[in-house]
């Protein structure tokens, strides 16, 4: 019988903790004290082999098996072996000496305050093992402690040779053949050995090591035992004096090494082994008081709230990425990503949980952040991620944590991670609950949302974070570890915050990033049907509908999911008065008469002091009133009935939150406009359209300059006169006229994209004719949005304004994320003569208006599209201008130029510049196309990252040079051109002898035979102006050449010529000879 082991290949020293590799060392001599070799960083298990191989290197030369990572032995040696080191009297006095540092080697820090009774787990056994496997049954009998320091003999040396503990090696059986010890220990339960024997008509059983259940038999005994391994002083089951205990191997439960059962050898002795009992199958479970704690847990998130809360209508869930908001920024932002290179996750959470799971790596944690505006329904959607847990949708982990970042961030607390997890849940039972989250953390997901609410979060990925400790930290120390990935490691964290927010720049190493969409025009309208079936007036809905279709305005700020809430209460209430319902045209409005009951009602000063406290907190980053935050209790019972601020579930009965960002920048705005602390000079620089300005409050109550100018231009009865009565009226009248004069000295075209949508917004808000007309009259004809991202509200204000101006406008559209149903209504306008959008979503406009038969509005989609200039950067590009040139014929609706698009046909400029990689790729495809852009006059194929088309792409180029009959300038600089191509070059430029001005070709490897190609076409370029071959490896010969060539051509203004290749005296010779020769 031969017996496979691990088969160590020399002496193994970890690295730092966090490596995960250990290196190798040559194998020697153990020198030195134990006290030395227990405080240096060796690995007990490594040493524990090295300790084997030592000894086994007397004996007779190992056979090596066909495996490499393991070796064979026979087992009459193997058994002999053990025999002489039990015996050995130097063996006996090693164990007496590490005996003696028993209370340093069974010390564990680690985690202090848990049970010292560590269970052995069971999750996910099946998949390790074959289905035949019996495991001995467990009657719920726990191992002993092992005792403290303080509970050991004073007198180490007693315990030199503890007596042998019982195990199933003295009770196990097995017929003749070969035994085979997989070493499998690391990835099976500690305590569960996995052993295959031929003949046996199994395929391999587990063995348990440590104390045998007294009710639990073996299987019946009928072949010659296999004989007990030496144990090492009180460790049963080990079978060295370098045996790990389980404070050595972390994560590992403690029986399997460390049990300390007393029972003598013949009490388990083969022969005693009763046979009828039937070993049970079954595994270790958790135990009880973790089964309760996820009970509780799952009963909490399983509650459904009511109401309007309940309400749920799936968004979109998109892939999105961060890029620089400028070249002189190095704040991050959401990428503005085309319609068409948008990417939903498909199967919603589930399917994104399960993908990054999937993805991660062993020990890592896994960091997704869901990214989005305020009020796009981040919290709804990650409230119902825990729910979809705790009803079973996401088996891959045990438990889950919905941790609101509003409820944590306390002044002056500290933390601990356990604090962390059971802040806001049912209590644990007792410290086993915390031993296991420890112990499996990538079964564990950790939702973090509205993470924007913490001060000053932009450091906690790189900033500096002390190693995990079990002492109290601040939350901001805390998060530090789990962002960083130095506390629970392994684990899945969700992270959700606005897309805008000192958060977003610190993502860029996150796992997954995704941005929450918002609704869709239909989305929107699925949840005012939900919202008033909910609601005891079913039969409201559609009215309900046609109201908010009458309101576009309203209709467009209902992709936000909290807008298209406030409108279906405001709905609601006006329904049930059974007059002429209405809704109002404007934002602030809406806010107005959902405020407008309620300010009726209230306490005297109670709705401004609310208004202040909203924009005090605003101010600080925050949403939640603490403790004795200015509400007295009057005023507290008010705002808490009327729905304007609303109990923290979890948290204390004091503290309270703002139910929506939108009503608290609307009250926010409401105590800019009533307080008579801020002076009028000072109140515009809240609006923030003035260029180098910023917002005093740091952008983040980024709806108040909107509720501001409507709450003080709008009639003041049906506004702010509901809310703060006939007093607040000759305050407003001073405020209106300061921000009168201030939004009349604007010039919208001098602003940027962004603050020029601001100030459209205003502008409408007002519901003033003057200042609207003002605005829109300043408008610029070019408007360019580029970068800029353009929601539903944006686009129609927009379009509004350029229907308002009654002039001509061409818009950029590029890289805005314009959805498409709002690029059609804008560039549809009689007023837009030209626009540009990116080429794969105008060609998907074009599709989907072929398929609605709008053949009008495509006729004026394809007449008014440009794409003059046009830059490839990318293998999308080319691809979509392939696309382009290939419906061409198609679609076009020009009579005169029948198959031709007046995109394709107008193209005067075209760029190339994908770099030395994508380059050489992508340009045949180009060349394939250039022949249909019969007016190019410019192309430039010069990139700073060098294209490298090489003489292939030259000598491609060249043969559609009949073809490009308008072209005035080409430049081939930087593209790894030699003779070859020059050569090419030069047979097929007279073909552009009429038309070429300016050709470059800088920085290549022409030499002379090139230089002189080049020199005999020259006289035949009569347009040719510009000549720049600078930077080439041509020699004083090829100068030669080119300057003699220049004398025959008077039309040749420039030529520059200088190169390394030849001595600056022969250079300044030759420019003597023709001044039109450049040297810079």
């Amino acid at each position: 019988m031969r017996c496979l082991a691990p088969r160590p290949s020399g002496t193994y020293l970890p690295e730092p903790q966090g490596s995960g590799q250990c290196a190798a060392m040559e194998l020697g001599p153990l020198e030195g004290g134990y006290l030395e070799l227990l405080n240096s960083n060796a690995d007990p298990l490594q040493l524990y082999h090295l300790y084997d191989q030592r000894d086994l290197a007397g004996e007779e030369e190992i056979d090596l098996c066909s495996e490499p990572d393991t070796d064979t032995i026979n087992c009459e040696q193997f058994s002999r072996l053990l025999c002489d080191i039990e015996d050995d009297e130097e063996t006996r006095e090693a164990y007496a000496n590490i005996a003696e540092l028993d209370k340093y080697v069974f010390q564990d820090s680690q985690f202090d305050g848990l049970s010292k009774d560590l269970f052995i787990e069971h999750i996910g056994l099946e998949d390790m093992i074959n289905e035949s496997v019996e495991v001995l049954e467990e009657t719920g009998q726990k191992s002993k402690k092992r005792p403290f320091p303080e509970e050991l003999p004073v007198d180490p040396k007693l315990r030199k040779l503890a007596p042998r503990s019982g195990s199933v090696w003295s009770c196990l059986s097995l017929p003749a053949g070969p035994l085979q010890i997989l070493p499998t220990l690391p990835t099976l339960p500690q305590g569960l050995w996995q052993i295959s024997g031929a003949g046996t008509g199994i395929s391999s059983i587990l063995i348990y090591q440590g104390k045998m259940p007294q009710s639990s038999q073996a299987p019946p005994c009928s072949s010659p035992a296999v004989r007990s391994l030496p144990k090492s002083p009180d460790r049963p089951g080990s079978t060295s004096p370098f045996a790990p205990s389980a404070a050595d191997l972390p994560s590992m439960p403690e029986p399997a090494l460390t049990s300390r059962a007393n029972v003598a050898e013949d009490e388990m002795s083969p022969t005693q082994c009763p046979a009828a009992h039937e070993v049970s199958s079954k595994f270790p479970k958790w135990p009880e008081s973790v089964e309760q704690f996820c009970c509780s847990l799952r009963d909490k998130y399983q509650v459904e709230p009511t109401g309007p809360e309940g309400i749920l209508v799936e968004v979109d869930l998109v892939r999105a990425r961060l890029e620089r908001s400028s070249s002189k920024s190095q704040e991050r932002e959401l990428a503005n990503l085309d319609w068409a290179e948008r990417q939903p996750a498909r199967g919603g959470l589930a399917e994104v949980l399960l993908a990054s799971s999937e993805l991660r790596r062993p020990r890592e944690t896994q960091v997704i952040a869901v990214l989005g505006k305020a009020g796009q329904g981040k919290s709804r959607w990650a409230q119902a991620v825990s729910c979809a847990w705790a009803r079973g949708q996401l088996p891959q982990y045990d438990f889950v944590f919905y941790l609101p970042c509003h409820c944590l961030d306390r002044p002056g607390d500290t933390y601990r991670l356990q604090d962390l997890l059971f802040s806001l849940g049912p209590p644990p039972v007792d410290s086993e609950v915390f031993g296991h989250i420890l112990r499996r953390p990538d079964r564990v997901l950790l939702i973090l949302d509205a993470f924007e609410e913490l001060e000053a979060p932009d450091g906690l990925l790189h900033g500096a974070c002390g190693p995990a400790a079990a002492e109290p930290r601040s939350l901001r120390g805390l998060l530090a570890c789990l962002l960083q990935r130095k506390m629970l490691r392994g684990c899945t964290l969700l992270l959700t915050a606005r897309s805008r927010g000192r958060l977003a720049q610190s993502l860029s190493k996150a796992d997954a990033l995704f941005e929450m969409a918002g609704f869709s025009a239909s989305q929107a309208e699925t949840y005012v049907l939900r919202y008033f079936e909910q609601s005891a007036a079913a039969g409201h809905a559609q009215r309900a509908l046609a109201l908010l279709r009458d309101r576009p305005l309203l209709l467009s700020h209902s992709h936000s999911p909290t807008v298209c809430r406030a409108v279906c209460q405001l709905s609601a209430a006006l329904l049930e008065l059974e007059e002429e319902a209405e809704l109002p045209s404007t934002l602030t409005g809406l806010y107005v008469g959902l405020l407008g009951p309620a300010a009726r009602d209230s306490p005297p000063g109670a709705l401004e002091a609310l208004a202040r406290l909203a924009w005090e907190l605003g101010r600080r980053h925050h949403s939640t009133l603490r403790d004795g935050q200015c509400l007295s209790e009057e005023v507290r019972a008010w705002a808490v009935a009327k729905g304007l601020v609303q109990p923290i579930p979890g948290a204390t009965e004091t503290e309270l939150a703002f139910p929506s960002f939108l009503l608290q920048c609307f009250l926010g705005a409401l105590w800019l406009a009533l307080s008579s602390e801020i002076k009028d000079k000072e109140l515009s620089q809240y609006l923030a359209l003035t260029p180098r300005k910023k917002r005093p409050y740091d952008n983040w109550l980024e709806g108040v300059p909107r509720f501001l100018a409507g709450l003080v231009f709008q009639p003041h009865a049906h506004c702010l006169g509901a809310l703060a009565g006939p007093a607040a009226a000759a305050l407003v009248g001073r405020k209106q006229k300061v921000l009168t004069r201030y939004l009349k000295r604007l010039q919208p075209g001098t602003l940027q994209a962004g603050r020029l949508l601001e100030l459209l917004h205003c502008t409408r808000e007002t519901l003033d004719a003057g200042l609207w007309q003002h605005v829109v009259q300043g408008l610029p004809a070019g408007l360019s949005f580029l970068g800029t991202r353009l929601t539903p509200p944006d686009t129609h204000v927009l379009g509004s304004a350029l229907q308002a101006a009654g002039r001509s406008f061409s818009l950029d559209l590029r890289s805005t994320g314009i959805e498409l149903s709002g690029l059609g209504s804008l560039v549809g306008l009689d007023c837009v003569t030209r626009f540009r959008a990116a080429l794969s979503d105008t060609v998907e406009l074009w599709e989907t208006l072929q398929q609605h038969g709008e053949a009008k509005l495509l006729q004026a989609v394809e007449e008014k599209f440009t794409i003059e200039p046009f830059k490839a950067k990318s293998m999308k590009d080319v691809e979509d201008l392939g696309n382009l040139v290939q419906i061409q014929r198609k679609t076009s609706s020009s009579e005169d130029t029948t198959g031709e698009l007046p995109a394709v046909r107008d193209l005067k400029k075209l760029e190339f510049a994908l770099g030395p990689v994508s380059g050489p790729q992508a340009f045949p495809k180009l060349v394939r196309i250039l022949e249909a852009f019969s007016s190019l006059q410019h192309l430039d194929l010069d990139s700073l990252s060098e294209n490298k088309i090489g003489d292939e792409g030259v000598a491609q180029l060249s043969a559609t040079f009949p073809q490009l009959k308008a072209l005035e300038t080409l430049n081939l600089s930087q593209n790894n051109i030699t003779d070859v191509g020059a050569c090419k070059l030069a047979e097929a430029l007279p073909s552009l002898a009429a038309s070429l001005l300016r050709l470059s070709l800088y920085n290549n490897c022409i030499s002379d035979a090139g230089a002189e190609s080049l020199a005999r076409v020259l006289p035949d370029m009569t347009s040719l102006r510009v000549l720049d071959v600078q930077y080439n490896k041509f020699t004083a010969a090829g100068a030669q050449q080119l300057t003699t060539s220049l004398r025959k051509c008077p039309h040749v203004e420039t030529l520059a010529m200088w190169t390394p290749t030849i001595p600056f005296g022969v250079q300044e010779h030759l420019q003597q000879l023709d001044s039109r020769i450049s040297l810079r």
